[in-house]
């Protein structure tokens, strides 16, 4: 009896959950026609978690590319599944408030898109994450409509996807011609009637961006894709200036944190050699 009460219990609690993602994600799809805009940034670790949440963002993005600027990595393909899901739930132990939505890595549903479900759930069940985010690839459907199905929200994404850049050309706008456009949008269209709830346009025309954006019904998120499209996603990294590579025209510095770091280090390092710290407000007496 006291099995069958904590069964009961768990699903109920799963339940409760569902129910409050879902209207976390209907009040996101209805700004697309309201506003205002929807905000995303990316979150590694609990302390940027806490302040991204406490900002204001509406929805923290556990991204892979954790593999390039947390963990030094060239590519994200090279981050799995067991160290996405560590970070994940870091991130969710500091958000109380915005969506978390887990970045499933390459090995997470690429290799074997038989595992893309059970790799969803565990960024739901272990890691705390309301969503997960998977990018265009050739079996992407199917991993998408299993996904939605065993009721976990799905945000897609386009255009660009890192993941397989170097099959499509590299590390460059997609969609600058006829054929490739037509390509992202019947993608675009094709993961909403999947199921997914919103879809990241990376790096396309603006136009391109517009037109998909008006052809949806459902909330899309540019980065590189101009000022038209639902709502818009920075690497948190990337706007703050702590993460050393050349920026990437989309990307706005919005403050250099890197400076600030450093000359806050530079002034601990004096003041250790000159023995000003620590001072009489940091000794015990």
């Amino acid at each position: 009896m006291v099995i069958a009460g904590h069964l009961v219990s768990g699903v109920r609690r799963i339940r409760h959950i569902a129910m409050e993602q879902s209207e976390r994600i209907q009040q996101l799809i209805s700004r697309k026609r309201s506003g205002p805009k929807i905000t995303v940034l990316t979150a590694y670790d609990y302390p940027v978690a806490v302040i991204l949440d406490n900002a204001g963002v509406d929805i923290v993005l556990v991204g892979d590319s954790l593999a390039n600027v947390a963990l030094g990595l060239d590519s994200t393909t090279q981050v799995g599944m067991e160290v996405m899901l560590h970070h994940a739930k870091a991130v969710s132990r500091g958000v109380k408030r915005a969506l978390v939505v887990g970045d499933m890595p390459f090995e997470g549903y690429q290799l074997d898109v038989s595992n893309a479900v059970l790799n969803a759930k565990r960024f739901i069940n272990e890691a705390g994450c309301q969503a997960v985010k998977l990018e265009w690839f050739d079996r992407c459907l199917e991993a998408v409509q299993g996904i939605h199905e065993a009721g976990i929200p799905v945000m897609g994404h386009v255009g660009l996807t890192p993941q397989t850049a170097e099959q499509h050309g590299g590390f460059k706008v997609q969609g600058k011609d006829e054929g490739t456009a037509m390509k992202i949008i019947d993608a675009a269209m094709a993961l909403e009637q999947a199921g997914c709830f919103a879809i990241v346009l990376e790096c396309v025309p603006t136009l391109l961006a517009q037109e998909i954006t008006g052809a949806l019904d459902i909330p899309t998120i540019g980065i590189g894709a101009g000022p038209h499209c639902d709502g818009q996603v920075l690497v948190t990294q990337d706007m703050l200036g702590l993460y050393e590579r050349k920026h990437p025209k989309f990307v706005k510095l919005y403050a250099d944190m890197k400076a600030e770091m450093y000359s806050a280090i530079q002034r601990y390092i004096e003041e250790v050699k000159h023995g000003e710290f620590p001072g009489p407000e940091q000794t015990f007496h």
